[in-house]
């Protein structure tokens, strides 16, 4: 992914992936529909963490909106939320891709959930480091990651996996489509309010390039 992509560009893709969110859902009519949206995840208002030191070091009381970490970047409490809900959230998204052999019909979209299900364990995997260098847990057990934008429900995913062929192919457009939507809402709150440049950055590609495979999705299911 290029480095050089920009905030702005984020919110043009993500005016389009709105739109582009409607025309696939109505495709599923009345026989089921993907999760309804949630709202997004807001990080809490600074306050005092206490972090470990190194060996023979003591802990270093600051505020959470203004943690350095071992690279001398800083962060604060909406990049480690993000880290942290978007490990889940991938996660999701991986479990659907997988689904798609041996359920899915049109070639085009099983192409695409095989990219998926190759590319987001990469950013999982970036996500993890980050959280283990600064020495954070991976998960928060004050998240709630079932009202995270674009989850899907359990009842949705069960349906997903029942599915076959062209009732497949549309239920698992629109579902991954509202969930990538719900990704890109997430980076925007880290864009937003986030203090790490090379998380934003990343946080940047990741909903530009969510939002080239909600279009993708559009095009192969139509017509």
């Amino acid at each position: 992914m290029s480095r050089i992509r920009t905030s702005t560009l984020v919110a043009a893709v993500i005016i389009l992936a709105g739109a582009v969110t409607l025309a696939v859902a109505a495709r599923m009519g009345s026989g089921g529909s993907a999760a309804a949206p949630r709202p997004s995840v807001s990080a809490t208002t600074p306050h005092r963490v206490v972090l470990p030191g190194g060996p023979g070091d003591e802990a270093v009381v600051t505020d959470s909106d203004q943690v350095r970490a071992p690279d001398g970047s800083t962060y604060n409490a909406i990049d480690t939320a993000f880290v942290q809900m978007m490990i889940v959230h991938h996660q999701q998204a991986i479990e659907m891709a997988e689904l798609a052999p041996g359920r899915a019909v049109n070639e085009r979209l099983a192409g695409l959930a095989e990219r998926i299900a190759t590319a987001q364990p990469f950013e999982i995997n970036f996500f993890r480091t980050w959280l283990k260098e600064r020495r954070l847990p991976e998960t928060d057990p004050q998240h709630d990651h079932g009202s995270m934008p674009g989850m899907q429900t359990d009842a949705d995913l069960a349906a997903l996996a029942a599915a076959k062929g062209a009732a497949f192919d549309t239920r698992f457009a629109a579902m991954m489509t509202d969930h990538h939507r719900g990704a890109q809402r997430m980076a925007g709150d880290v864009l937003k309010g986030g203090n790490d440049e090379k998380l934003r950055e990343v946080a940047n590609e990741m909903a530009v390039e969510q939002g080239s495979e909600i279009s993708r999705l559009a095009q192969v299911t139509a017509g």
